[in-house]
């Protein structure tokens, strides 16, 4: 049977189909490489020349950290989503500021610091030490912001001028550490909590079997705090050349002057001598003019370039093996727990690991662990002290350079150095340890469900959370809990050469400042990172012409590639045409916390716990 032909309106269709699919084909085609011509150039393309007279601009926006607890592949669709990153690391800011001196294409410095937030005192006095350095060089230092907090405004203090907005100004209030109780609410839920510890000052788990603060509480977070508010004053006083009693009666009566200035906090401020001007954005463009500092291209601002394309064009790093050896460099940040963590976090395993890493290096002659970690569990933080004395005995100097907080397992892990340094607001101490069991017989007993049966063995079925606590267990958690005490001072004893009496004397769980910890034998001396650099390399020999690199856990091929987009004028390029990803694409990751509960202890095992809630608020 021979085909049938198609008529002529059906033949017609059917060119007009094949025509649209070939206009479909040029017109996808013409968007790919459209694209792929965007994206090489991108890449290819030069990083952007720093002019001279040129303002560096450093605005940091979220949290101040040591490492990135945001991958490269959320950072990048942050950027192309149009949206802050919201982190920025210590050693960025500091090393634009650093080169930023030494460059002569830089005029001077505006830092606007007012979406900042930081953690703690110790790593804005990193920064704050690299703009006096940066002003040492005769360079100028301005910061404006609509309004300051007080973390916000002890960086500002370091500049030659602080300008606020009329309608701002600078909010001090002190420091606090409030937390909530919950024995009221567990109790009514047939909840019962049973805590082990030791240190009369370890309070990390009060509120799950208290109502209140305990009297020793309030008595060392009064004293740690009052240590913390004191070195703020002197810095800040020392920064802004006020006596540091007379800075203090002005923060303590600003209500009542507030008032007596109409509520113009920033006239207040004025007054005060915390601020030197009062300036809306345009007036601080007209005041920088007026200063020198040359016109941009559109004739609106000044010459300026911001920290992430000013790190892109500099000069490359070093090498990665300096002729004279290396000094490496591993963050330890976050809580610590089992297993292994990804960067921003402290894993048993996989930090032991970088250190590990270090040590097996041949080119590495010396390590540095930046600590900035309130604790957690006790084993891992056991298995990464155990890397940091192996590393001693291969001959390698150890130096650790606390952060923010380097309480209770972060000072686990920091007790077997050779030295170690706090800046003198670290948070660090808090020598106890405790662990935590509960059960819920009455709960479920109130819902009418009760448990029952049998178990062969004497521990059987002991840490079921549906049966009441046998007393031969409880004394065993407390035991244990005593030994692990034992342990952590007879460790910090053996390691800083002191006996065990004069130890635990000032553990008990107790917090120090890193000033109070100085004068009680816990750290060796105070300074910050470049201090303990410069420690580690003098220890192994090494001369001037030390290599410093960070160790940190290998990124896989296509996080290697985002950050390689991230860090060229891809992102700039396409924002700039007004190309971006949605919004919610940078969101993914905080829309789907419970991803984090894959890494948590399995529920139902008893774990130990050296942990410190020590983090005072504004």
């Amino acid at each position: 049977m021979s085909a049938r032909k198609p008529n002529g309106f059906v033949a017609f269709i059917g060119v007009i189909l094949r025509g649209i699919n070939v206009v479909r084909i040029v017109i996808l085609n013409v968007i790919f490489f459209g694209l792929l011509a965007i994206i090489i150039a991108a890449a290819n393309r030069s990083a952007p020349l720093v002019r001279s007279h040129t303002v560096l601009v450093l605005k940091p926006q979220g949290e101040l950290v040591e490492q990135y607890s945001i991958d490269p592949v959320q950072r990048v669709t942050a950027k192309l989503a149009g949206q802050a990153v919201q982190q920025v690391q210590v050693r960025d800011l500091v090393g634009a500021i650093k080169r930023a001196a030494h460059d002569g294409h830089i005029q001077s410095i505006v830092l606007m610091p007012g979406e900042l937030r930081a953690g703690g005192f110790a790593a804005l006095r990193e920064v704050a030490a690299a703009l006096d350095r940066f002003r040492a060089t005769g360079k100028k230092v301005t910061v404006w912001a609509p309004q300051l907090d007080q973390s916000q405004y002890y960086l500002a203090a370091h500049a030659d001028t602080v300008l606020v907005d009329p309608q701002g100004g600078v909010m001090v209030t002190g420091l606090a550490s409030y937390r909530l109780y919950y024995k009221d609410l567990l109790d009514k839920l047939g909840v019962t909590v049973h805590l082990f510890r030791v240190g009369q000052f370890k309070s990390a788990a009060e509120p799950y079997v208290l109502d209140q603060a305990s009297d020793q509480a309030k008595q060392a977070d009064r004293f740690w705090m009052g240590g913390l508010w004191d070195q703020w004053m002197a810095d800040v006083g020392k920064a802004r050349h006020i006596d540091p009693a007379t800075l203090r009666t002005a923060i303590d009566a600003m209500p009542e002057q507030i008032k007596a200035h109409g509520g113009d906090l920033a006239k207040l401020d004025l007054a005060d001598h915390l601020v030197d001007g009062l300036a809306t954005r345009a007036q601080l463009i007209a005041r920088l003019r007026s200063q020198g500092a040359l016109a941009d291209d559109d004739g609106h601002g000044v010459r300026s370039i911001d920290m992430e394309h000013y790190l892109a064009s500099v000069s490359p790093p070093r090498p990665r093996h300096a002729s004279a050896g290396n000094v490496a460099i591993v963050v330890a940040e976050g809580e610590i727990t089992g297993g292994s963590q990804p960067p921003g976090h402290i894993g048993g395993d996989s930090t032991a690991a970088l250190i590990r890493r270090a040590r097996e290096d041949s080119h590495v002659k010396a390590l540095v662990l930046r600590v900035d970690s309130p604790g957690g569990e006790v084993y891992a933080a056991e298995q990464i002290r155990r890397e940091v004395a192996l590393t001693r005995q291969a001959g390698k100097p150890v130096i650790v350079s606390m952060g923010d907080v380097a309480a209770s397992g972060g000072y686990w892990i920091s007790m077997n150095a050779n030295r170690i340094y706090a800046e003198p607001n670290t948070i660090t101490g808090s020598i106890g340890i405790f662990g935590m069991l509960y059960n819920v017989p009455d709960t479920l007993a109130k819902l009418g469900v009760h448990s029952d049966g049998i178990g062969v063995g004497p521990l059987a079925g002991a840490f079921d959370v549906t049966r009441p606590l046998d007393p031969k267990v409880a004394t065993m958690m407390q035991s244990m809990i005593d030994k692990g005490y034992r342990d952590f001072v007879g460790g910090v004893a053996k390691a800083r050469h002191m006996s065990y009496a004069q130890v635990n004397t000032v553990a008990q769980g107790r917090v120090w400042t890193g000033r109070q910890a100085l004068e009680r034998g816990l750290v060796d001396k105070l300074g910050g990172l470049r201090a303990a650099v410069a420690d580690a390399a003098k220890t192994a020999g090494l001369d001037q012409h030390f290599g410093v690199r960070y160790v940190e856990p290998r990124m896989s091929g296509f996080q290697r590639f985002m950050q390689g987009i991230g860090q060229s004028s891809m992102a700039h390029i396409m924002l700039s045409a007004g190309i971006r990803l949605p919004s919610w694409t940078a969101e993914l990751a905080r829309r789907a916390p419970e991803l984090g509960l894959f890494g948590h202890a399995q529920a139902g095992k008893p774990n130990v716990y050296a942990y410190c809630f020590c983090s005072p608020q504004d």
